[in-house]
């Protein structure tokens, strides 16, 4: 109130003197001055409900009586439009302030003084928000001080309304005790968690925090006695007969370390124990009071000097060091960081004593951790920190983000960046396990020496470099690949010398052996261009006698493969004749013990039926079963001219009945060969395909109207692997032959036009070319498992790539080959230099241009009419095509010749002989049994 009176006073005073005029700015000012006092008194009313009633009030100079005449004289004034434009240009500038530091923190976000004031500034605005996300971002960068921890936590203290904002603000605290060790931080952690105890858990959160914070700084001389005092305060508080145990312990905890004040702690402790101390404590206190005396001097120098106190903090730390206890010397190293957190020499003394001596994987990252945010400029605090994360283990991904921090950390010199990216390979060296067979096989072709030596040219203009690299190229076995002298070349003419280009290809031509041709027409071009005479005649001399040389080499290998092939055709008729003799033996001795009478009458059955069985199935139309009742071609009643008696079973006609069992009633459908047009025929098909015409239709029904599927079966009713497909219309069947090769149960199925063979009997169905195509390249040697995408991969590296084919069996499996068409013949041509001879999967591959050998004409009926002779008739082979070997199973005494110098089918020419005259049963048994 006497503010107030004195004021009026004033306004008194001044009003005869100034006028109207002097009256208003007074007013101005006056109200200014209430207004700024007003957010004074808020703050404060907001940091006096965390810090409770120690907050002295009269430290500002404002009483809670001027407070409110203040706040009523800024009330009163609001409505003064002098008052009112002052305030406005005055959060004007503030704005205009706010948006400079927000675009210079934008552009370097490292400038720790920027932070700062963007932080008071969007406070004393009351910008909640932008306030809670400056503060954020600054903590993210640096370690906050001790001040700039508290003011934030005040706050959020003052803001906090239930369960939600009380774990906010025990997250916040969690992150200020890393940053630095701060009692006081620690005091304030411990006493808003007393705020929480009747929460469920409470208690044991408060105890937790009371103790970590004695681990902490329960150990600092002359700050740790009040985290001690607020431990022992709150558990008297509670009033329980198994919390006096608590204290008891407490205070001896605390009597056995050497703090200040100790004296008057231990006078306490007797006056608050009913017992007598024990003699134990009393050792230990006057243990600690030794101590004591020896750490005073230390203490009183920090006491007396001024901040940052480097020198009395590093005379400390070598005190501890000798000493030798790991809690007291981290200690002293925390507090010495605290006012020396910007000295990089400290970080890594403290650091270094970290990894040599407690090796606490937390502990020690978390100091390398806050190391580099103290001071990001210092690559030697980097480079430590990675080494650290390599010696304990923390995942790849992990170091090589914290790379990525130092490279952008704005080290000063271009030496500190060097020095970073050799502490990142040396780690990536590290990783690599060279004894687990590593070896060249993944790079065969030196892709990344090849790019090493491309930078080192071109971008760095060492063209020593580059040669070194590819002198070590060549020598790891690249030497015999043309591809790879031309790339050294290409290398040479953009960026070095034409001496240096000769030297290169007179070295191509004496090693490559894959295609001399190229790189001597490449050595002839060069020197036609640029050389002198005495160059070209070198160079000539040099091809035609490397070419020489060349072709000798070549003739050599294919007359011993010419040899190979041969000895392995003879090995494999050799093993033909052995099977061959094997069989006839085996058949021989299985004929021998039959009966002699039994073998007769078998004899006689089974040559009448091989005689005549043989023409039948050739005229047999397909899926044709005999009616009942009807005698078989080939068959017993055939022979004899009349139907054995039903009662007489022989083991033939056992055997008619088990097969006759197994047909299927399948009705007789002859094939019109007046709709060939609008059918195809379908082959090799899966032979256990269970319903063939309900499996192939949907896929055929796509082409057009589909009017049968027709399989064949045999007379066992088995699927006989074919079956033909007949369309309504003929565009139908003509689309339906771009499903050849699609995949059926894992088989590709042939699809082709329908033609009578009997009629066209050159007639052959191959959709690919067999020509040479300059453009397209044949791959063989590939693994079995390579897909056509993986393929597709590695070729289109050198062209563009129009078509893959992978050559399989007819049982779909991959055969090791494939076609590859590129776009052009030059681009072809590329691929073949740098592919050949390339590896794939541990499989050499052979790489050339498509040119397949002439396919074997077969021989047309009338080359088989021998002079002199009679026309042979064509050879037949069963449903299972030609057998493995061809002997006859006739007896040659029983062979008849056609002519008189007529060769047998399979044996050698035997002389003309009168027509044999007819034996009875008994003779041919007697020739069976011939020794």
């Amino acid at each position: 109130m006497a503010t107030a009176a004195a004021a009026s006073a004033s306004e008194a005073e001044a009003e005869p003197k100034a006028g109207p005029e002097a009256e208003g700015e007074q007013d101005e000012a006056k109200a200014a001055r209430a207004r700024r006092k007003v957010l004074s008194r808020a703050v404060a009313a907001a940091t006096y409900k965390t810090m409770g009633p120690e907050w002295d009030q009269q430290e500002e100079g404002v009483s809670e009586s001027d407070g409110d005449e203040e706040y009523a004289m800024a009330s009163s004034a609001e409505s003064s439009p002098g008052e009112y434009e002052w305030g406005y240009d005055e959060e004007e500038k503030n704005q205009l302030e706010i948006e400079r530091l927000e675009e210079q923190l934008s552009i370097n976000v490292y400038d720790y003084n920027c932070h700062v004031d963007l932080i008071r500034l969007l406070r004393l605005e009351g910008e909640l928000t932008k306030v809670r996300m400056a503060r954020q971002k600054m903590s993210e960068i640096f370690p906050l001080t001790e001040e700039l921890w508290l003011e934030w936590l005040h706050d959020e203290i003052s803001m906090a309304m239930d369960g939600l904002d009380r774990e906010h603000v025990y997250d916040l605290f969690e992150r200020a005790v890393k940053d630095y060790i701060c009692p006081n931080i620690w005091l304030e952690y411990g006493q808003y968690s007393v705020g929480g105890i009747g929460q469920k858990g409470g208690l044991e959160k408060v105890r937790s925090v009371f103790e970590r914070a004695l681990s902490s700084v329960g150990l600092h001389m002359t700050k740790g006695l009040a985290i001690w005092e607020a431990y022992r305060e709150f558990e008297s508080a509670i009033v329980e007969a198994a919390r006096l145990e608590k204290v008891h312990s407490l205070f001896r905890r605390q009597l056995a370390i050497p703090l200040y004040d100790m004296e008057a702690t231990f006078a306490e402790y007797e006056e608050w124990s009913e017992d007598p101390i024990p003699e134990s404590v009393i050792q230990s206190y006057n243990k600690a009071l030794q101590q004591l005396e020896k750490y005073k001097p230390y203490e009183e120098a920090l006491l007396q000097a001024e901040a940052p106190r480097l020198a009395e903090y590093q005379a400390y730390i070598d005190f501890e060091m000798k000493i030798g206890d790991p809690a007291r010397i981290q200690l002293i190293f925390e507090r010495a960081l605290v006012e020396n957190c910007l000295v990089p020499d400290l970080w890594i003394r403290y650091s270094q004593y970290l990894d040599r001596q407690l090796k606490v994987k937390d502990l020690v990252l978390s100091a390398h951790s806050r190391a580099v945010r103290n001071c990001p400029w210092t690559v030697a605090l980097w480079s430590r920190y990675l080494l650290a994360l390599e010696r304990h283990g923390v995942e790849h991904r992990v170091i090589s983000v914290t790379f990525e921090k130092a490279l952008s950390a704005g080290f000063i010199q271009a030496t500190d960046y060097v020095e970073i990216w050799q502490a990142y390979l040396d780690y990536l060296r590290r990783r690599v396990d060279f004894k687990q067979g590593f070896s060249e096989s993944g790079d065969p072709s030196c892709l990344i020496m090849q790019n090493w030596a491309r930078i080192e040219a071109r971008l760095c203009n060492n063209m020593q470099k580059a040669r070194e690299l590819w002198d070590s190229i060549m020598t790891r076995g690249n030497a015999k690949f043309a591809n790879m002298w031309l790339e050294y070349y290409n290398l040479e003419r953009a960026h070095g010398d034409t001496q240096h280009c000769r030297k290169a290809l007179h070295r191509a031509v004496q090693c490559t052996s894959d295609y001399p041709e190229h790189v001597c027409e490449v050595l002839l071009t060069m020197e036609r261009t640029e050389g002198t005479l005495e160059d070209w005649d070198i160079a000539v001399q040099k091809t035609e006698t490397r070419l020489a040389r060349v072709n000798e080499q070549r003739i050599k290998a294919a007359e011993k493969e010419a040899a190979l092939a041969q000895q392995e055709e003879e090995k494999v008729e050799q093993r033909k004749r052995a099977r061959a003799e094997k069989k006839a033996l085996k058949k021989k001795k299985k004929t021998r013990g039959a009966d002699k009478h039994r073998a007769d009458e078998d004899d006689e059955k089974e040559w009448g039926d091989d005689e005549e069985e043989q023409p039948s199935k050739r005229r047999r139309v397909e899926n044709s079963v005999p009616p009942a009742g009807e005698a078989e071609p080939g068959s017993e009643a055939d022979l004899s001219g009349s139907s054995a008696p039903a009662a007489t079973e022989s083991p033939s006609e056992l055997k008619e009945v088990r097969v006759g069992a197994r047909r299927r009633d399948v009705p007789k459908v002859p094939h019109d060969s007046s709709k060939d047009g609008v059918t195809v025929f379908v082959s090799n098909l899966p032979y256990g395909l269970g319903e063939p015409a309900a499996t192939l239709r949907p896929l055929f029904e796509a082409c057009g109207d589909v009017v049968e599927v027709r399989p064949i079966f045999s007379n066992r009713g088995d699927f006989r692997g074919y079956c033909y497909v007949e369309f309504r219309e003929e565009a139908a069947a003509l689309q339906a032959l771009q499903l050849d090769r699609q995949s059926v149960e894992g088989r590709p199925m042939f699809v082709s036009p329908c033609v009578d063979k009997s009629k066209n009997p050159d007639f052959k169905v191959f959709r690919y070319s067999t020509a040479l195509e300059k453009h397209k390249l044949f791959v063989s040697g590939l693994p079995f498992s390579c897909t056509k995408e993986e393929l597709e991969e590695i070729c289109k590296a050198h062209g563009t790539v129009k078509d893959i084919r992978l050559v399989t069996n007819r049982a779909g499996k991959p055969k090791g080959l494939a076609y590859v068409e590129y776009e052009n013949e030059s681009q072809a041509s590329q691929a073949v230099l740098k592919m050949d001879g390339m590896t794939i999967r541990e499989n050499v591959i052979k790489v050339a241009i498509s040119n397949p050998p002439q396919r074997k004409v077969p021989e047309k009926p009338e080359a088989r009419k021998a002079p002199g002779s009679a026309l042979l008739p064509r050879q037949v082979y069963g449903a299972r095509g030609k057998g493995r070997t061809q002997l006859s199973l006739l007896p040659r005494a029983l062979q008849r010749p056609s002519a008189a110098t007529a060769q047998a089918e399979n044996g050698p020419a035997t002389p003309a002989t009168t027509e044999a005259p007819k034996m009875s049963n008994a003779d041919f048994a007697k020739l069976l049994l011939r020794k």
